[in-house]
């Protein structure tokens, strides 16, 4: 199976991390993809994928309405959106290649546009989802869910380094999750 979107956004992120401007409008038209988000009825605005994993998503319709609408709630406009379940390995293997870290982390966001539009590759560890929600003593969905929204966040301008923005993002994750309990 091809992903070809999220394989033209690693392509680029390469170009803009090598030091090559990237203007979208320009080198990577976008008019193939949805920009009527609630008029795309296949869903392509929205992926989900996985890489060295067996995993898949279920409530695929759910998540996507509950992303569209958390988008537009921050007044962003969604452009394509890719999420990619993995396995720590792989996870790893991005955050020493792309950015230097050589540890384990759940979620690693590339945006290759700035908000308010929202484009870009929220990869997750499903492992570790699973340690987080067993350390955390939450179920494995709630966790996930959270470390979702908390990448999209992340495209729609919000930051996690200081106290107050650690603060903030946990509100907008709290805001957010309880909107999707009523979606499910």
């Amino acid at each position: 199976m091809s992903y070809p979107f999220y394989i033209l956004s690693i392509c680029k992120f390469d170009l803009v991390k090598e030091g090559f401007k990237v203007k979208m409008s320009e080198e990577f038209p976008l008019d193939h993809l949805s920009s009527e988000n609630e008029n795309d009825p296949f869903g392509l605005d929205i992926e989900f994928h996985s890489e060295d994993i067996d995993f898949e998503i279920s409530q695929v319709d759910q998540l996507r309405s509950w992303i569209r609408q958390s988008t537009t709630e921050e007044q962003c406009e969604l452009v394509h959106l890719n999420y990619i379940f993995c396995s720590d390995a792989y996870l790893h293997q991005i955050n020493v290649e792309y950015l230097d870290h050589d540890t384990l982390t759940d979620v690693i966001t590339f945006p290759y546009l700035a908000p308010p539009n929202i484009e870009g590759d929220i990869f997750i560890s499903i492992d570790r989802i699973k340690d987080n929600a067993e350390s955390f003593d939450v179920g494995l969905l709630p966790e996930l869910y959270r470390v979702m929204i908390h990448g999209l966040l992340h495209l729609c301008g919000y930051g996690d380094k200081t106290p107050e923005e650690k603060t903030r993002m946990t509100e907008k994750e709290n805001e957010k999750l309880a909107k999707l309990d009523l979606l499910l």
